[in-house]
């Protein structure tokens, strides 16, 4: 019997997800609690081609995002540092 994943919280259901990854029920659930942030989201591309091909300039810009976004983490724990 599967647990009530509407009554599960946030970090509950992913723990699940994480153990029973083959669940798609549990995982459109989650994918269902959108916060309003998320309207906001920057999506980006496919990193890969469906026959698993890198897509590098997705990949480049990924990437680049995430060094932004690291160095941005660290100026602000800088700032609240000082």
């Amino acid at each position: 019997m599967k647990p009530n994943f509407e009554t599960m919280n946030s970090k509950e259901l992913i723990a699940y997800i994480l153990a029973h990854r083959e669940d798609d029920e549990a995982i459109r659930v989650l994918f269902s609690r959108r916060t309003p942030s998320d309207s906001e989201a920057t999506w980006y591309g496919p990193m890969v081609t469906a026959d698993g091909t890198p897509i590098e300039e997705n990949i480049r810009i990924a990437e680049e995002a995430i060094r932004r976004r690291v160095e941005e983490a660290d100026r602000r724990k800088q700032d609240s540092q000082s």
